[in-house]
């Protein structure tokens, strides 16, 4: 399936939420075309950039955490693919280090708040296993770096973060969804993120490039995953299968194959499209630009395949 290539920059989209302590910056942008050509929504919780100088202040390292905490430009890979495809396209604006749009709210480590909050669990063992290692609802500690905050954060600054970054993202993109399952009977949901190399890149145990993830098959039908493997090996890239990462809150949320909307978490591994300090758009980014926009219109084109037995099963 070809759709005409449009641009997509920040001018073009659409701002929602609202980022504490930046006075007028949206917390997400949204970015469509009407009608959409294809029934593939991608969303990018992890890509935002926009740091106020009051969450900065509270940082023990804010260039090293913020780095760390990034899913770094995956935001302009997911620009361009969507522009190249049609998707419809979610970018988070607000950074990870404020709030992880890919948790749960009740994935906070209330040893971070200064007062008792009303949904703080009594009983320790009651704290999701992520944010007791330090990356929750708000990240805590990272790696080799320790402690990321100088304070706790007050009940306030929390409530504030939810309010005008978790909820409206989440709002936006269940509307989305319902969108196009209402246009084409389904849609599917492509999470973006990237990940750190999980290993050496050469050898007979080179380790993959993508993890393609379903929630062990409980957030897409078999048949897509199954393409997306098959697209990636066709294209001589490593793909391993939820494992380390299987997806998180936003396919926990919202993908719901039983009622047609589909989803899977695609993780790019950061050395293939960004330079050796893992800090700028490098050499192969062209090329993963690539990968991702001919997945894109594998998948819609699946999708268009399978759209009857999916509409069937969803009613």
């Amino acid at each position: 399936m070809t759709v005409a290539p449009f641009s997509i920059d920040d001018s073009s989209g659409e701002g929602g939420g609202a980022i504490p302590g930046a006075p007028g910056a949206f917390a997400y942008t949204l970015f469509r075309r009407e009608p959409s050509p294809i029934p593939v929504l991608i969303s990018v919780p992890h890509a935002g950039r926009n740091y106020p100088a009051s969450l900065l202040g509270q940082m023990r390292d804010p260039a090293g955490a913020g780095l760390k905490l990034e899913d770094r430009y995956v935001d302009l890979l997911a620009q361009a693919v969507a522009g190249e495809t049609g998707a419809g396209l979610l970018v988070a604006q607000a950074p990870r280090a404020m709030i992880d749009l890919n948790r749960s709210p009740e994935e906070m480590d209330w040893d971070m708040v200064a007062e008792r909050q009303a949904g703080e669990p009594r009983e320790p063992h009651r704290t999701a296993r992520r944010a007791r290692g330090g990356l929750g609802l708000v990240p805590r500690r990272l790696p080799g770096m320790g402690e990321i905050w100088k304070r706790r954060m007050t009940g306030a600054e929390l409530d504030a973060r939810l309010a005008g970054v978790h909820e409206p993202y989440h709002a936006a993109l269940a509307a989305e969804l319902r969108t196009l399952k209402a246009r084409w009977g389904a849609a599917l949901l492509l999470d973006l993120h990237s990940m750190p190399p999980l290993g050496p890149k050469r050898g007979a145990h080179a380790s993959a490039d993508i993890v393609v993830g379903d929630r062990f098959g409980s957030s897409c039908d078999g048949a897509l995953c199954a393409a997306a493997f098959d697209h990636f090996a066709a294209s001589g890239r490593r793909a391993a299968h939820n494992r380390p990462y299987a997806g998180g809150y936003v396919l926990d949320r919202h993908a719901a194959p039983t009622r047609g909307i589909h989803g899977l978490q695609i993780e790019i591994c950061r050395t293939i499209y960004l330079d050796d300090m893992l800090r700028e758009p490098g050499p192969g980014f062209k090329g993963v630009v690539d990968l991702l926009t001919r997945l894109v219109r594998r998948l819609a084109s699946e999708f268009s395949t399978l759209g009857g037995a999916m509409r069937h099963a969803a009613e």
